[in-house]
């Protein structure tokens, strides 16, 4: 069973890309962003209280997100692996699903790093705002909050994946959807 890790920034196009890369590569696409939100869509107490963060830009617990990352694994079949989206954020929950995989024989295969400016951040998350009406994403403060949130919790990530020797990085900041997902499927295949 494979694991990749779809990896970036907000707004680097990480949902873009995963419908590509999972039906190409027959995974299972795991966004902890899509969890949570049906989990507060169908107002569920861990959905309350995961607004209540989502909506400051602060990040849900780990605990949380690794009990719905378990889940999968352990109920989703039919699959060659997991494309992982949104987790782990943080060394901490980088060495937590180690944990998580090797009590199931497996590893993280390979980490897909999707790299764009904080400039390119700011104009990606404002559009998507109005694209899809993700209320989240339309205050400025947020937006920054969540910019200063990835660099300071997880971008120490890139230094704990390249140390074993499963980071991968690809600039998207210019080219279309189209030129783009063409470098990220060429990457995966790399992988594979």
């Amino acid at each position: 069973m494979k694991t990749f890790i779809l990896f970036g920034p907000p707004g680097a196009g990480k949902g873009t890309h995963a419908g590509a890369i999972t039906q190409k590569y027959n995974l299972r696409h795991i966004s902890t962003g899509e969890l949570l939100r049906a989990e507060i869509a169908a107002g569920t107490k861990l959905g309350i209280e995961a607004k209540k963060l989502m909506d400051a830009g602060s990040l849900v617990p780990d605990s949380v997100v690794e009990g719905m990352i378990e889940s999968a694994y352990d109920t989703v079949k039919g699959v060659e692996g997991f494309l992982l989206d949104g987790f782990p954020r943080t060394i901490r929950q980088a060495q937590d699903l180690d944990a998580i995989l090797q009590k199931r024989g497996a590893k993280v295969d390979g980490v897909i790093s999707l790299m764009i400016s904080d400039d390119t951040i700011r104009k990606r998350i404002s559009g998507r705002a109005l694209a899809e009406g993700r209320a989240d994403d339309a205050d400025p403060e947020v937006i920054e909050n969540r910019i200063r949130t990835y660099h300071s919790q997880t971008e120490p990530l890139i230094g704990y994946y390249k140390a074993q020797g499963k980071y991968h990085e690809i600039d998207l900041n210019e080219g279309s959807i189209e030129v783009n997902r063409a470098k990220v499927l060429s990457l995966v295949a790399g992988l594979g």
